[in-house]
C-alpha cells in the first residue's frame, strides 16, 4: 500500500499507519507495512487508536507535517469511522490509501485491497462442503487471491494530486 501511496503522491516521505489495537488484522503488519515502506523511502510509524477523538487528534496532528500521509489497513474501528477518516483527511488533503474499495467509493483517495465479492463467492463453496458433511476445521485455510485497485479521480483533483498514468493503467476502478 506504501508503495501505491507515494506513486500517487511522490513528494510522502512518511506515512502514519492507523489502526486499532483492538481489533482487526492491522496490528499484525505493521513491521511488513514499514518494511515495504522503506523500500520506497517512506517512513511508516504505527498509530494505533481507539476512539473518534483519537483518530481525529492524530489526522490533526499527521496534518501539520509536510509530506505525510495515511495508510488504513483492514481494521474495525477505521471501518466503523471510515467517514469520518475521509472528511479529516481531506480537510488536511491528507493524501490516504486504504483497504476496502467502499471507502473510495465513499471519497477516499484510493484503496488497495482483497475483493470482497470473490471473497464471498469462495465462502459459498466452503459452506456447500460443509453442508455436505466435511468438517469445517478439516478445510485448508484460504487467503484472498483477487485484489482491487480504485482510484477516486474526483478527491485525487480535489488535492491537488495527478495520478500518474501508470497507476491508472492499473487500476481496476476509476472513480470521476
Amino acid at each position: 500500500m506504501a508503495r501505491m501511496l507515494k506513486e500517487i503522491a511522490p513528494q510522502l516521505a512518511r506515512a502514519a499507519y492507523m489502526f486499532s489495537p483492538k481489533g482487526g488484522i492491522g496490528p499484525l503488519f505493521v513491521g511488513s507495512a514499514q518494511e515495504a515502506a522503506r523500500r520506497v523511502g517512506v517512513e511508516v510509524v504505527a498509530v494505533p487508536v481507539h476512539t473518534p477523538a483519537e483518530i481525529e487528534s492524530e489526522l490533526a496532528n499527521l496534518g501539520r507535517q509536510p509530506s505525510s500521509g495515511l495508510i488504513v489497513p483492514p481494521d474495525t474501528l477505521t471501518g466503523q469511522h471510515n467517514r469520518l477518516i475521509v472528511q479529516l483527511t481531506a480537510g488536511n488533503r491528507l493524501p490516504a490509501i486504504y483497504a476496502f474499495r467502499y471507502v473510495a467509493i465513499g471519497g477516499g483517495l484510493a484503496s488497495y485491497g482483497p475483493d470482497v465479492v470473490d471473497q464471498f463467492r469462495r465462502a459459498a463453496a466452503y459452506v456447500a462442503r460443509i453442508l455436505r458433511g466435511e468438517k469445517a476445521g478439516d478445510l485448508p485455510v484460504q487467503q484472498p487471491t483477487e485484489f482491487e485497485l480504485v482510484i477516486n479521480l474526483k478527491t485525487a483533483k480535489a488535492f491537488g494530486i495527478t495520478i500518474p498514468p501508470s497507476l491508472l493503467a492499473r487500476a481496476d476502478e476509476l472513480i470521476e
